[in-house]
């Protein structure tokens, strides 16, 4: 994976998304924050915490090796990725909430996504592997992120009818550039077949899981359906691309980079299965189908 098409197209490709999510995101989406805290606070918690604390269990149940015990706790602590926007607005989730929590957690994982990585760095590969989080190079990778993430901010601010205009374009061409950038990257090694058979299995059952939990979780805790739907599809669906890059750039790694790869391929047929399973047992006929991505009433959200 370190050919051009990586060096060059998945800076591109994570720049492309961060800019296209923005140009729906209005500064009430952080102010929902403040008004309505616990749904936000219980399903960044469920992220935050027992995501990693998932990935480390099935790294060790699964008997990983080191390397890629690493990847798939960098891929658990990873931010949402956008197109859970787009499974959350499929199936009748609380779409502003999604985009709420992509642009919380995309900021708090500046500081819990080298925690973790170093973490298991130090538990999986020793102080001896000479493999470690260089500052600047973190640094240059959330530049990716959060330029692209302030000029598109901007566009809406300035010029709100064309960002809106754009917003689907820009989703559907992101879209189409992550597919092809990873599934490039994949194809492009000789070993795709090793890492499917290394990795397969364990990044689909992590990311079953992680819809799973991140669904039930909030649902016991109190939240709405169509708040757990959001969060189910959050918190299932990492931000793959940037996972491969803080492995390519920052670690320079390319078998830490494996797990979030073969994951970007495998998450969304994972997530469309759930979101089909959760449409035939019931779950979503509670949602109204037009208003399920309204702001959360105040009294479902304190209790």
């Amino acid at each position: 994976m370190d050919s051009a098409l990586v060096s060059v197209g998945l800076p591109a490709a994570l720049a492309v998304i961060m800019f296209g999510l923005v140009l729906s995101l209005t500064p009430d989406d952080f102010r929902r924050v403040a008004r309505h805290p616990r749904a936000v606070a219980i399903i960044l918690g469920v992220q935050v915490v027992l995501l990693p604390l998932l990935g480390f269990a099935i790294a060790e149940v699964a008997g990983l090796a080191p390397e890629l015990a690493v990847g798939l706790l960098l891929l658990a602590a990873s931010p949402g990725g956008t197109t859970a926007n787009m499974f959350s607005h499929l199936f009748r989730g609380d779409v502003a909430l999604n985009i709420t929590l992509t642009a919380v957690n995309s900021v708090l994982a500046l500081i819990t996504l080298p925690v973790v990585v170093n973490l298991a760095i130090a538990r999986y590969l020793g102080d001896s592997s000479g493999v470690g989080v260089q500052l600047g190079k973190m640094v240059q990778v959330f530049a990716i992120v959060l330029v692209p993430v302030a000029i598109g901010m901007l566009v809406r601010s300035r010029a709100p009818q064309f960002a809106q205009a754009a917003d689907r374009p820009v989703r559907i061409a992101s879209a189409v550039i992550l597919l092809l950038v990873v599934v490039g990257a994949i194809l492009g090694e000789e070993n795709v077949g090793e890492y499917f058979a290394q990795v397969g299995l364990v990044t689909t059952v992590f990311c079953a899981l992680s819809l799973t939990i991140g669904f039930f979780v909030p649902r016991l805790l109190g939240l709405t359906p169509a708040q757990c739907v959001a969060s189910g599809f959050e918190i299932g669906i990492h931000n793959s691309t940037l996972a491969i890059a803080v492995a390519l750039t920052v670690l320079g790694n390319t078998t830490i980079g494996v797990p979030p790869a073969v994951y970007g391929i495998v998450m969304f047929p994972v997530a469309a299965l759930f979101g089909f399973v959760l449409s035939r047992t019931g779950v979503l006929a509670g949602i109204p189908a037009r208003d399920h991505d309204a702001e959360p009433e105040p009294a479902r959200d304190i209790h």
